[in-house]
């Protein structure tokens, strides 16, 4: 193991991704992204809450209390679930085991780690979403008389009509889609599973326009849907490009149009068309296949929110001396796991 200006960090990191994950592990390239992205994560807030180069960043600055801090801003200000606190938490406990067992002198950092508790989930999962209002408003802040404007449009559309996660609109190709009379889009997800998500005719207009601008050459088949050009040569999207433009297209909505949360991330499109399904009518086992969950429970998250927002709204639109106020509490509205399945099944 080569040290890189007598600091052992960045060798190790590229030993663990490199060859330990990839030779040893053999994990899929999804998970081992996931891995890179919770390190990548870590190492950049590291090295803006102490003010210096990425490079100067050390095991001595992974402290119990720099890795809270980084899982609280996850939660807090990049609007991350406790599902992905937790993994980006399991990641870097990983990553340590892996340095303790190499070089000795990190069985320190890997003792600090032991110190931060995975955060337990409520009974009743947060869900946030965006309105149909919000999504047009956000949408509409491009110029899709401007490439960079069509092709962001395009993508903002087809994320939403496909609820795909962010990895797997980076990860399309030209080859991905299908028109015809049942136009689809192949979307290859978690675990390399893939899923086939029927297209929308408004969305499939958008795809042809944006194609004919993007992909007249003829397109080669494994070429990225969307790309971006440097030094003359294309390129996938990087997933921090994609939240610049997000983030950008939301903040100029905002000022228009009140329903555009503070914090729109590429995975609140995804919740957003799950619940917008799910408020439709869409049964919860076929909204579940759309996702690629790999489980139901995973989706009856959707259910639980729609559940308690409607208690919400019933509560507020009661007025606080009404008798039949009293009774109105969050357990007469929550579903619990049986029952909904019990409904999906046909057993009650």
């Amino acid at each position: 193991m080569t040290k890189y200006n007598g600091n052992p960090l960045f060798a190790l990191i590229h030993d663990y991704l490199k060859l330990y994950l990839v030779k040893q592990r053999k994990l899929s390239q999804h998970t081992i992204r996931s891995y890179r992205k919770a390190l990548e994560s870590l190492l950049d807030y590291v090295k803006k809450q102490k003010c210096i180069p990425l490079q100067d960043v050390t095991f001595e600055m992974l402290t119990a209390d720099m890795i809270n801090g980084f899982l609280a801003y996850l939660e807090n200000e990049r609007g991350c679930s406790v599902t992905t606190r937790n993994n980006r938490l399991a990641a870097i406990r990983t990553f340590l085991a892996f340095s303790a067992d190499r070089d000795i002198t990190t069985v320190v950092q890997l003792n600090e780690i032991k110190k931060v508790p995975a955060s337990k989930r409520s009974d009743i999962d947060a869900v946030d979403y965006m309105s149909m209002d919000a999504i047009s408003a956000i949408a509409e802040q491009t110029n899709p008389g401007t490439l960079k404007g069509l092709r962001d449009k395009t993508f903002m559309i087809l994320m939403y009509d496909t609820g795909a996660r962010l990895q797997e609109m980076i990860d399309l190709k030209v080859s991905n889609l299908r028109f015809g009379k049942a136009p689809t889009v192949t979307l290859h997800g978690k675990r390399g599973k893939v899923r086939s998500v029927p297209l929308m005719e408004r969305t499939v207009e958008h795809l042809r326009a944006y194609l004919t601008a993007f992909h007249n050459a003829p397109p080669k088949n494994d070429e990225s849907l969307f790309y971006i050009v440097s030094r003359g040569e294309r390129h996938p999207m990087s997933a921090s490009c994609i939240r610049l433009f997000l983030s950008q297209y939301a903040l100029a909505a905002r000022q228009h149009c009140s329903e555009v949360p503070e914090n729109v991330h590429p995975h609140l499109w995804r919740h957003s068309r799950a619940m917008h399904l799910y408020q439709e009518g869409m049964d919860l086992t076929l909204v579940s296949q759309w996702l690629g969950h790999s489980q139901l429970k995973t989706t009856l998250v959707y259910a639980h929110a729609d559940t308690e927002h409607k208690r919400k709204a019933i509560a507020a639109a009661t007025p606080a001396d009404n008798p039949l106020y009293a009774k109105l509490n969050a357990k007469r509205f929550v579903i619990s796991d049986d029952d909904t399945l019990k409904r999906l099944t046909g057993l009650r």
